[in-house]
């Protein structure tokens, strides 16, 4: 039964970041195309938060992934990557555990 819980806070833990990499992506472009401009102090900071937050997370990816120029797939992978652990693995791991009560 707790491992059920645990399962369930971790799908919880691991949506709740998807939009963390979804918002940081989006403030990115946003800065890009110049929509935002990065002078205003506490945006600044906001991002560099996100960056220090999410960055030791796409370390690992971009070792591995190609050069591709200008462009930055990690957030992607990694995108992939909660989908798969939080739809098919955790799901899954939960359903394979025996009920609750039967010993």
């Amino acid at each position: 039964m707790i491992l059920i819980t645990i399962i369930q806070i971790l799908i919880v833990l691991l949506d709740v970041l998807w939009w963390v990499i979804i918002a940081q992506v989006a403030l990115s472009w946003l800065i890009a195309f110049n929509v935002l401009n990065t002078s205003n102090d506490g945006l600044r900071r906001f991002l560099y938060g996100l960056e220090r937050f999410l960055d030791p997370l796409y370390r690992p990816i971009r070792k591995i992934l190609p050069d591709f120029g200008g462009l930055d797939f990690s957030p992607l992978v990694l995108l992939l990557v909660i989908s798969i652990l939080s739809q098919i693995v955790l799901p899954n791991i939960a359903m394979s555990l025996p009920p609750a009560g039967a010993a």
